[in-house]
């Protein structure tokens, strides 16, 4: 079995053995149900292997790691509890989203209700890490809110530049990937260098892994990527594929890229074929990949000053692998 999927199935056991429903039902259940609803869970897991990448224990023998893993688990699932409430969004994880099936009132609270939670599995690590992992986790959740408003603010505005985007995209989303690896090495005992160097690996990656999105949301395969392809254009997303479109074409391919991503019409397809025609004319596929490759590299950087054999880090460097190539 992969390292991947073993975790996976360990993860997805402590969850089940986990009574999240009590009373009152009515706050407690949107919490159980998103919790259920599926995803990669790749939070979970990354802050696992960073764990088992410093302890002599594997995580087959501690419940230590696994508190952790929720709390990072729970805060993720509790921002995209709120972040639906905000877009108006049906769906998550092909059902419907939490303040769809219940109302937006109740989204809000057991939202509320789940970031407490997280901090309540946060507390179940040993005095001695703990001062060290609030801070992380702290610093991290209040730069999850700092993304998520860029975006939000750039829904309003023409002028978003590429250096913002990536900021953005780090914020929201990479550094809970970094954070959720350095609070497992944190629990392991690892320097603090170490630390810091395995939470840069997972932020680099975490950047990638987004751009990486990007290009599949646009030119992936509908059945292997897993979701629809084409809906970042479809929403009239500013996703580094367009704003790189808008930096490198000419004013003629700049004003068709302005009416299209400005255009809401009945024919979808049509759409998304013009656009992934403009930016198939300016390389855009290959640009994006040639940044995601940067960083790629800039994260095994990190990875490489980590203080510890190679052998050591291999189950790491499989799991990334396996997150990142992914079927297109």
């Amino acid at each position: 079995m992969h390292i991947y999927s073993e975790l996976l199935e360990l993860f997805l056991a402590y969850l089940k053995n986990e009574n999240l429903v009590q009373a009152p039902e009515n706050l407690y259940e949107p919490y159980d149900y998103i919790m259920h609803l599926g995803g990669k869970r790749m939070r979970p897991i990354l802050c696992l292997m960073g764990y088992e990448l410093f302890s002599d224990e594997s995580v087959k023998e501690s419940t230590l790691p696994y508190n952790l893993a929720m709390a990072v688990e729970v805060f993720h699932n509790f921002s995209l509890v709120h972040d639906d409430v905000m877009d108006e969004a049906p769906l998550r994880r092909g059902k419907e989203t939490v303040h769809q099936k219940y109302n937006i009132n109740t989204a809000i609270l057991s939202g509320d209700l789940m970031l407490v939670k997280a901090y309540d599995y946060l507390a179940q690590t040993s005095d001695k890490y703990l001062p060290k992992a609030l801070r992380v986790f702290n610093k991290t959740a209040a730069e999850v809110c700092d993304g998520q408003q860029y975006d939000m603010d750039f829904e309003e505005r023409s002028d978003v530049s590429i250096a913002e985007y990536l900021t953005m995209i780090e914020l929201k989303t990479s550094v809970l990937v970094g954070a959720s690896l350095q609070l497992g090495a944190i629990a392991a005992g690892a320097s603090e260098i170490d630390a810091q160097n395995l939470y840069d690996f997972g932020k680099n990656i975490g950047i990638s892994f987004q751009l990486q999105d990007d290009v599949l949301d646009t030119f992936g395969n509908a059945e292997k990527f897993g979701k629809k392809v084409g809906g970042d254009i479809i929403q009239n997303k500013k996703t580094f594929l367009i704003l790189k479109a808008y930096e490198n074409g000419n004013p003629d391919q700049v004003a068709a890229l302005s009416e299209l991503m400005s255009s809401k019409p009945s024919d979808e397809g049509q759409k998304i074929e013009a656009v992934k025609s403009l930016l198939e004319q300016l390389n855009i596929r290959q640009d994006t990949e040639l940044l995601m490759a940067q960083y790629y590299d800039k994260a095994f950087a990190a990875l490489g000053n980590i203080d510890l054999d190679d052998e050591r880090k291999k189950p790491l460097v499989a799991i990334v692998k396996k997150l990142m190539f992914r079927e297109q």
